[in-house]
């Protein structure tokens, strides 16, 4: 039966590409990508189509409508995050955010925006931004979740007691339905519907029709089955289909999870962004007094109250985020750590209204004793406030970042009750998780009654699925008993089995929605409902399809634990962040391919890994695994922003080094692992190596066999004598140390920024010089970043472990140890700190990035009176020094401010040189395409005044606009004079 229908899809396929302008995929490797979301299963899709237009799925609509294809199945996906398997399939995935993501209109005076499904919310409230106005609800995924996946879900997040759900804020949509036609849906006066559907086609007059009798005539099972929540039943959702003023069938279609039609554009009703907002940070002993006192809280009618337990605020600690917000959760001068805490946000019309909310609210909590609060501090305007709540939002995704193999998993993780039962709603569920002697954190919308919470377990052990199906149907008993819902906001997908429970006498009546719209059961089969014209369907149960669990368990053990964070990719969407301002996984953007994400990677990763066990690896798959790699800038982005901290760059090296012991590899690899090495003797001939690069033949040979393009020269002032400039120079035998000096700094000579950016080097040891220490600069050694990048793993661990030691003796001396290039600075940091081998190398030093120096020299030393310049300047940070030490560009502010001087970080995305990745000839177009992203526009406004971190950043700069980008350390030293 499955092989009859492969081939039956296969045939639908081969019909369907003689005139679709889209893109199909069945290629093993996206398959693979595409089986997964961010739930705890794995069901793999036979194709991946990603139409171009509305006429693409019109044709897909009609085509699988004729009888031949009426086992083809289709599943609509947005932004792939789904937590409950919403959008997986093991038939024909029809992907609409490659290309259907534009905004078709904003129109301010009626306050409405016409969208495509694929716009992500960030992307559309980005824009609405520029008039005042924003889209509701507020998501945890709002940079990555698409407004056709809200719409499916009828998504809800912060801010729902105020704004509603999705539903709540559409007012049209457009459906293309089986059959190819489209359904253009809006709500009706009741009184005249029939009048207003004149125009429309037989067959939705009919659907009509049909629609509406369901919901009139059983309007007593409807309102006896649907509970009263603010996060109610999603999907087909009956009691607001119809009711006495208006007939709406769009409340159908919100929540429907693609099972009734393709969602194509929606005309969505958008607000005034709150003039005045401000963040009340409480935190509490414990979880359950939090929960407790957000019930009282409610009475001061806030926007929103968000509720996070301990097991996410200390994730949170160790998190990129952390730093924005440390300030709002203090907790050294407290007796009691912090159990838990509550966001509580108030807005108003007036700042002088917004003031007398606060004062209002904050003399309820001194006045008010039946709570002990251990802290409470207030964020003020929009940066502030997002930084808090971009840590909340991060809370699915810190949750899986904990150590072990048990990590949390979704499939209890939005049950909603009424909120005056939720505290002791959630004391009962804490026991039963406590007496199965399970691990969770918990966080929620305390004040929608909204609780999410992920138990952990090792999904490896297969003892896991007893347990997933122990638990869930304690909840199931649990939430019924309080009158609330199993699912309350994420929608129902691979849980749609409980349906029946929860719906009661309302179930038949979603079955014969599913008829009408979907009669043979191929939109997204399986989930909320079977239609009542195939009785033999069923809906698909909690454990029947795979979960992620069986495939892991077929890695071996020594490949799961070598991969590392790879392996416990969790599959939040972090990396499908749409903002191109943002460093993360630059690929994934320039490509809007998903097999070119962290996400995607590390899936192939784990598939790879367990063929590789299963001795099913075949040379196909080898090569697509090896493409999507090579696609890597590693630019460690992922490492830094990934809640999970999936480490693509690391997992690619490992692979290379395995798949290169099996394929042969380019010239080009071994001579960029040995670029380190010669550099040093190529640079006493630096003259005639850069005439020879400008010849014409050359640069065509290094193009086409090395497949190199506009390599760099060596620097003008590269033979220059490092003592000119006050350098102490070490020998090789570290025989010319310090003994008696007092205020020693050792420099770390990079290969890039000494060779062919040597002023920047000079002008570091200019500065030193003059903030009165001394600049001993260490004998130049390879720092192995270009080995780690392609794969030689062996030499990179034999080159680390001796430089390991000569740090450790440097170390031992007792002065600081500085690196320039970041890139470069920080591998000492990373990688050298990672095992390859059993034994890891003692590491005792620490080299510090410059500006990490720069504070700490500043904090002591006096800088003389300096003259007053253009004082404005704006930093480009290395996107690996942004995501891995986030703190560094507040540090360069800091030091700038010292000297008189104002800077701005800049918002930017990746330059889209990444070391190598740019001059390499198969990447350079999307190079050039990730700079003209985000940098080009920057860097053409302020170019003068821009400095730049990064060796490559500035390379890249001046390969693309002919302008040399200074390092921060060069005007600090123009300043000093």
């Amino acid at each position: 039966m499955k092989q009859d229908l492969a081939i039956i899809t296969q045939q639908f396929i081969e019909q369907l590409q003689s005139s679709f302008e889209g893109e199909i995929d069945c290629s093993e490797a996206t398959r693979q990508v595409f089986s997964t979301d961010n739930s705890i299963y794995q069901y793999h899709p036979q194709a991946i189509i990603y139409p171009k237009h509305q006429h693409d799925i019109e044709m897909i609509m009609r085509l699988v409508s004729e009888h031949q294809y009426q086992s083809v199945v289709l599943t609509a996906r947005g932004g792939g995050t789904g937590t409950n398997g919403q959008s997986l399939t093991n038939g024909i995935v029809i992907d609409v955010s490659r290309h259907m993501n534009k905004i078709l209109s904003i129109d301010v005076q009626q306050k409405k925006a016409i969208v495509q499904a694929g716009v992500v919310k960030d992307q559309l409230n980005a824009e609405l931004k520029k008039y005042g106005l924003f889209f509701a609800p507020e998501l945890s995924t709002s940079n990555r979740a698409t407004i056709g996946g809200m719409i499916n879900t009828d998504a809800s997040g912060q801010g729902s007691c105020r704004y509603g759900k999705t539903r709540h804020h559409v007012t049209r949509l457009s459906t293309v339905l089986r059959g190819g036609e489209i359904l253009h849906s809006q709500a009706l006066k009741r009184e005249s519907w029939q009048q207003q559907i004149l125009d429309k086609t037989p067959f939705q007059k009919n659907l009509y029709h049909q629609i509406f009798t369901v919901a009139k005539i059983n309007q007593d099972i409807i309102k006896n089955s649907f509970p009263s929540l603010n996060r109610s039943l999603t999907g087909y959702d009956l009691p607001n289909l119809l009711d006495d003023e208006y007939f709406n069938p769009n409340a159908l279609l919100c929540g429907s999870e693609g099972t009734l039609g393709i969602i194509v554009e929606a005309e969505l009703n958008v607000l005034e962004i709150p003039k005045y907002r401000l963040l009340i940070n409480i935190g509490y002993t414990n979880f359950q007094d939090a929960l407790k006192d957000a019930n009282v809280l409610m009475q001061h009618k806030p926007l929103s109250i968000e509720t996070v337990d301990s097991k996410v605020l200390n994730l949170a600690k160790n998190d990129i985020v952390w730093h924005n917000v440390a300030k709002f959760f203090p907790d050294n001068h407290l007796e009691k750590p912090i159990e838990g805490i509550n966001l509580v946000e108030l807005d108003a019309t007036t700042e002088i209204e917004l003031k007398q909310h606060l004062e209002d609210f904050l003399q309820h909590l001194s006045q008010d004793r039946q709570i002990e609060r251990l802290s409470t501090t207030v964020a003020w305007g929009e940066t502030e406030i997002n930084h808090v709540y971009a840590m909340r939002k991060r809370a699915v995704g810190l949750l899986g970042n904990v150590e072990g193999e048990k990590r949390p998993q979704p499939f209890v993780e939005d049950t909603a009750v009424p909120p005056e039962y939720l505290a002791e709603y959630i004391a009962d569920f804490r026991q039963l998780l406590d007496h199965h002697g399970l691990e969770y954190g918990m966080f929620g919308h305390v004040d929608a009654g909204v609780l999410h919470v992920r138990p952990a377990l090792d999904m490896k052990d297969p003892k896991s699925l007893g347990m997933i199906k122990l638990i869930t149907e304690k909840v199931v008993e649990l939430t019924h008993h309080y009158g609330g819902v199993l699912w309350g906001e994420h929608g129902k997908g691979l849980r749609s089995g409980y349906a029946p429970i929860f719906f009661g006498q309302a179930y038949p009546l979603l079955q014969q929605i599913k008829a009408l719209f979907d009669p043979f059961n191929q939109l997204n089969p399986g989930k909320i409902a079977t239609p009542a014209t195939l009785p033999t369907s069923k809906l698909i149960g909690l454990t029947e399809i795979p979960l992620r669990g069986d495939y892991d368990r077929q890695i071996s053990k020594i490949d799961w634990n070598n991969f590392g964070t790879t392996m416990h990719c969790n599959g939040n969407g972090a990396c499908f962040n749409y903002d191109l301002n943002d460093p993360m996984c630059p690929s994934y953007k320039v490509t809007r391919n998903r097999i070119h994400s962290p996400k995607g990677r590390a899936t192939l990763v784990k598939e790879w890994l367990r063929r590789e066990e299963n001795q099913q690896s075949s040379m196909g798959f080898d090569q697509e695994v090896y493409e999507a790699l090579h696609g890597c800038l590693s630019c460690k982005s992922c490492v830094g922003q990934c809640p999970v901290k999936v480490d693509i760059p690391d997992a690619k090296a490992r692979f290379l080094a395995r798949y290169h012991q099996r394929y042969p590899r380019q010239l080009r690899d071994y001579i960029l692992a040995k670029l380190e090495f010669i550099l040093p003797q190529v640079a006493s001939i630096s003259s005639l190596y850069n005439v020879t690069q400008r010849l014409t033949l050359l640069k065509s040979f290094q193009k086409k066999i090395l497949r190199m393009t506009d390599i760099p020269l060596f620097h003008p002032k590269v033979k220059e004598r490092l003592q000119t400039y006050g350098a102490v120079l070490v020998d090789q035998d570290l025989n010319n140390l310090p003994s008696n000096e007092h205020d020693v700094v050792f420099i770390v000579q990079d290969a890039f920024t000494r060779y062919f950016d040597t002023s920047v080097f000079l002008d570091l040891i200019t500065l030193i010089k003059k903030l009165g220490a001394i600049p001993y600069v260490l004998p130049y050694f390879p720092n192995g970043k270009p080995l780690h990048v392609h794969g030689f793993l062996d030499e990179f661990e034999k080159l680390r472990r001796k430089n390991i030691t000569l740090l450790n003796q440097v170390s031992d001396l007792g002065y600081p140890i500085v690196g320039l290039d970041p890139a470069m600075t920080l591998v000492f940091r990373q990688e050298y700190h990672k095992r390859f081998t059993e034994e890891l190398p003692e590491h005792r030093y620490q080299v510090m990035l410059v500006q990490e120096w720069l504070k700490q020299r500043l904090d002591e030393f006096e800088l003389p009176k300096l003259s007053t310049t253009q004082s404005m300047y704006y930093l480009a940070g290395h996107c690996t020094e942004r995501t891995q030490e986030p703190k560094s560009n507040q540090m360069w502010k800091d030091i700038f401010q010292v000297f008189g001087l104002e800077l701005e970080s800049l918002t930017l995305g990746c330059c889209g040189m990444a070391g190598t990745y740019g001059h390499e000839t198969e990447h350079l177009n999307q190079s050039k395409m990730i700079y003209q992203q985000s940098w080009q526009s920057k860097v053409e406004l302020h170019h003068q005044w821009i400095l730049a971190t990064g060796y490559s950043c500035r390379t890249q700069v001046k390969r693309l606009e002919k302008t040399q980008l200074r390092h921060p350390i060069q005007v600090l030293l123009e300043k000093l004079g």
